[in-house]
């Protein structure tokens, strides 16, 4: 990680992004405990994760970066993506693209504004997807392609 994402990780942390990780988290638990929601817990972990560190990484989807489907990539994990955009992922977004034209609207925000832009599109459609370095260079098909 750079100088600049860890600086702008923990700037993150200290202006919010450590009650927006936990919400995440709390939401993978409350999904784990009602059973119902287990497949979607996982994807909750993914999100809070990168809500606790969004800069110096990137989300990935996992059978390109890694070269294999599983359970999540598949067709169980579209009609996993879909249930989720139906009832979670939409108003998801919308919070995240709130904060994110309110902090772009301060100038200074705007490197957390963008996090936010990240966080939306990833909360759409978070099934099947894994959070690695950006620099990483990958695996599978998704190295063939860089």
């Amino acid at each position: 990680m750079s100088f600049l994402s860890l600086l702008l990780n923990i700037l993150w942390i200290v202006t919010g992004g450590i009650w927006i990780a936990a919400g995440w988290l709390l939401a993978a638990v409350i999904m784990a405990i009602t059973i119902i929601g287990l497949p979607w817990a996982r994807s909750a972990l993914t999100m809070a994760r990168y809500a606790f560190l969004p800069f110096g990484y990137r989300a990935v989807r996992r059978d390109e970066h890694y070269g294999r489907e599983d359970l999540g990539t598949g067709a169980l994990g579209a009609v996993g993506n879909v249930l989720w955009l139906i009832f979670a992922g939409w108003w998801l977004a919308l919070g995240h693209l709130a904060a994110a034209v309110a902090l772009a609207l301060t100038i200074i925000g705007i490197p957390f504004a963008w996090a936010h832009l990240k966080l939306a599109l990833l909360a759409l459609w978070p099934v099947g997807k894994d959070i690695v370095p950006a620099d990483e260079p990958g695996t599978g098909a998704y190295a063939l392609r860089r």
